[in-house]
C-alpha cells in the first residue's frame, strides 16, 4: 500500500532549548513505526529517478520496499551490497541535492526521506548485531591506503573482504579523517564512526596513526617495504584564505583547525575559543554551518556571513534550518576583506556588502563588489572558504601527476601515472560529498584487485 501523504514524517529531535547546550545528536531517528510510514511513500518508480542521482546507484525503491514491509535486515542487506557506510551517509549525505532531488514526490510535495531512511536501517542493524568478521582466503599480498578518510576506509575495506592483507597509514594521531575531526558530534556521533573503524580492525586492516607518508616516508619506501599496490586518499584538507585576513592574530581560526579543537580536544579548549563572545563564520557550506553552531553551542553570541545569498549556499537544507532555529544570525551578501586587531588580538573585521551579478561557471550568481563597508566586532573569526590539495604524497614521489587544478590525476578506476599507485576521493575531485569519496575507494579496490590479480 502507497501512503500518498505529500510531507514527509518529520525526524525526531532534541528540542531547540535543549540541544543549543550540548553536543549531542540533534537528529534522534525514526522509529520502526517512522520508518515504515515514510517507506510507504515510496512509489516505486520504474525508471528508479532516485538511484539515478546516487553517486554510488544505490538500489533504493529495493531496500524502500523492504523498510515498508518490515523487513529492516533484508534492506540492510542491500543497501550493504553497494554502501560501505550507510550509518555516516544517511546522516551527512546531502540526499537533497542527490537521490531526493529526483523523488517523483518533489514535484509537488517533498522526497521521500531517503537518507533518513537509509540511517534508521543501519542503525537499527547495528543495534542488534555485533562487527562482522567474516573469514577470507588470503592472497598473500599486501596493499597499503594512506589516509583513514571515507575513500581510505572504503577501500580498505573492501580489499580486506577479497583477501589482501590491508595497513591503512595516517597521519594524525585519530582515525577516521573528517568524519572525525571536522564533523561536530551534534551531526555525526563519534560512536558511528568508530564502529565503522572497529569494522576495519575486525576485517584484519592494520591501522597505523602517526605515520605520514611524505618525505620522511614516501611511496617509494612503502613499495621497499614488501607492499604490492598502494591507495592515495588523503584528502584535500589545506585551508584557502581570503585575501586581506590575517591568520597570524590569536583568534583567527581555519575551520579545519577550529573543528579539531572543538570535536577532539573539547576539556581542553584553547583559552580563545573557550573564553570567546563573539563569533564569526565566514562561509556558506557544511563546514560553516558546522563551526557556527559549534560557537553557539561554546556560549558565544555567533554569526555567519556569506558573499552570496541563502539560496546559493551548498550547505544542507536542514543544517541551514537548525542555524535559523538555534538562534544564530546568518548575514547574506557579506564579504570579510580585513581584521582589526590590538596587540596581536582579533577586536573585528571589516565586511562589504555585496550584490549578486550573472552566474559564474557554478552556475551560481557571482557576487559582485558595492565599495559599502561595515565593521562587525568579533574575538573569534572562523574561516570556512574551503580546502585545497594536500601536496605530501605527489610531491614526494615521482612518477605520479596532477591534473590542472592541482589533484592527483587518475583514470576512470583509479589508476594513477605511475604502476600499482591508485587514488581517489577528495585527494583527486577536491573536497566533494562522503558519498562520492566512498564510491571513489570502492571503485579503486576493484581496480587494484584486478591490477594485482593479472600481476
Amino acid at each position: 500500500m502507497i501512503n500518498n501523504v505529500r510531507e514527509r514524517n518529520p525526524m525526531p529531535e532534541q528540542p531547540r532549548e535543549v540541544r543549543c547546550s550540548n553536543f549531542d545528536e540533534v537528529a534522534l531517528g525514526y522509529t520502526e513505526a517512522d520508518a515504515i510510514r515514510e517507506a510507504m511513500r515510496c512509489l516505486n518508480c520504474r525508471k528508479q529517478p532516485c538511484a539515478a542521482g546516487c553517486p554510488i546507484h544505490q538500489r533504493i525503491p529495493e531496500f524502500i520496499a523492504k523498510v515498508a514491509e518490515g523487513d529492516f535486515e533484508a534492506a540492510y542487506d542491500i543497501i550493504t551490497v553497494r554502501s560501505t557506510m550507510p550509518s555516516i551517509c544517511g546522516r551527512v549525505c546531502p540526499q537533497e541535492q542527490q537521490c531526493e532531488k529526483n523523488c517523483a514526490h518533489a514535484v509537488r510535495g517533498e522526497a521521500v526521506g531517503i537518507g533518513r531512511l537509509e540511517r534508521f536501517v543501519a542503525d537499527w542493524h547495528a543495534a542488534r548485531h555485533g562487527v562482522d568478521a567474516p573469514v577470507v582466503e588470503k592472497k598473500g599480498k599486501k596493499v597499503a591506503v594512506i589516509g583513514s578518510g571515507p575513500a581510505g576506509i572504503a577501500c580498505a575495506g573492501d580489499l580486506a573482504l577479497l583477501g589482501y592483507d590491508v595497513t591503512v597509514f595516517e597521519k594524525l594521531s585519530y582515525v577516521g579523517g573528517i568524519l572525525t575531526y571536522g564533523i561536530p558530534q551534534f551531526v555525526l556521533p563519534n560512536s558511528v564512526v568508530d564502529r565503522e573503524i572497529e569494522t576495519l580492525k575486525a576485517r584484519g586492516v592494520e591501522i597505523c596513526t602517526g605515520s605520514a607518508i611524505d618525505k620522511d616516508k614516501s611511496v617509494d619506501d612503502l613499495f621497499a617495504a614488501g607492499y604490492d599496490a598502494i591507495f592515495v586518499g588523503n584528502g584535500a584538507d589545506v585551508p584557502q584564505t581570503p585575501r586581506g585576513l590575517d591568520t597570524s592574530l590569536e583568534g583567527v581560526w581555519s575551520a579545519n583547525d577550529y573543528l579539531t579543537e572543538v570535536n577532539l580536544n573539547g576539556a581542553n579548549l584553547p583559552a580563545s575559543i573557550k573564553n570567546a563572545k563573539r563569533v564569526l563564520v565566514v562561509g556558506g557550506g557544511n563546514v560553516a554551518v558546522d563551526a557556527v553552531r559549534c560557537a553557539r553551542r561554546l556560549g558565544a553570541e555567533t554569526i555567519m556571513v556569506y558573499r552570496r545569498t541563502i539560496a546559493e549556499a551548498p550547505a544542507r537544507r536542514d543544517e541551514i534550518a537548525h542555524t535559523y532555529e538555534e538562534d544564530i544570525e546568518i548575514r547574506e551578501l557579506t564579504n570579510p576583506v580585513e581584521c582589526y586587531s590590538k596587540n596581536g588580538v582579533l577586536t573585528g573585521v571589516r565586511c562589504e556588502k555585496m550584490l549578486l551579478g550573472d552566474p559564474d561557471e557554478s552556475g551560481r550568481r557571482r557576487p559582485v563588489s558595492t565599495g559599502e563597508f561595515i565593521d562587525v566586532e568579533c574575538d573569534n573569526l572562523v574561516i570556512a572558504t574551503g580546502t585545497s590539495y594536500s601536496e605530501d604524497v605527489v610531491d614526494t614521489t615521482k612518477g605520479i601527476d596532477k591534473d590542472q587544478w592541482g589533484g592527483i590525476a587518475t583514470d576512470e578506476n583509479g589508476k594513477t601515472s605511475r604502476p600499482g599507485v591508485f587514488a581517489g576521493g577528495d585527494a583527486v575531485t577536491g573536497p566533494q560529498t562522503v558519498v562520492k569519496a566512498m564510491g571513489a575507494g570502492k571503485k579503486a579496490a576493484v581496480s587494484i584487485d584486478a591490477y594485482l590479480s593479472a600481476k
